[in-house]
């Protein structure tokens, strides 16, 4: 007749193996959880965003209470409100958040609503295309030397204070940026 598999072994010595095993396994899974871009936010709503473009600062507002504020790099055109695409500005106006992008190519993004309807009807009068797709973003390793503003008329901050944005920063809410 067959031995039993814990026949000859000590039990302790397994029972000991076991909790090393599960002990690993769980700083394992608590690592990656630790190395995710993703991030819970539990604190006051944000409200509003506003960006200070000639400060080159952005500020989350729980109504009139500043929750955060970031150093901001902007559109390689600054100075004045996006008119047509390509032109390299941010815009300026009221918005809103209206997307969310987890697996940008700058890292994690929120959308802006731009072009509203008066920027479209602006560019229709000139006869431009008022462009579009402007974000909130990170800045990958691939953009760090493009100097301070950089974008193509978006919103930049580190990767880090992506993170940050991304988890308090909600759809709907309203975004001024202002000159």
């Amino acid at each position: 007749m067959p031995q039993p598999w814990y026949e000859g072994k000590k039990i302790t010595g397994q029972c000991t193996m076991f909790r090393f095993r599960f002990i690993l396994l769980i700083l394992l899974a608590l690592s990656v959880t630790a190395c995710s871009k993703f991030k819970t936010y539990n604190g006051p709503e944000v409200t509003r965003v506003v960006v200070d473009k000639d400060a080159r600062k952005m500020y989350l507002l729980h109504h009139a209470e500043v929750l955060e504020q970031y150093d901001v790099g902007l559109g390689f055109g600054p100075v004045g409100h996006k008119e047509k695409q390509g032109d390299g500005r941010t815009p300026e106006g009221e918005y809103r958040i209206d997307r969310r992008n987890p697996n940008s190519e700058f890292y994690l993004s929120i959308g802006i609503d731009y072009p509203n309807a008066n920027d479209v009807a602006r560019a229709r009068e000139a006869g431009v295309n008022p462009g579009g797709d402007i974000f909130i973003h990170g800045r990958p390793s691939k953009y760090r030397k493009g100097g301070r503003d950089w974008t193509a008329g978006c919103i930049a901050v580190t990767n880090s204070e992506m993170r940050d944005v991304y988890a308090m920063v909600k759809n709907g809410t309203p975004i001024s940026i202002l000159p």
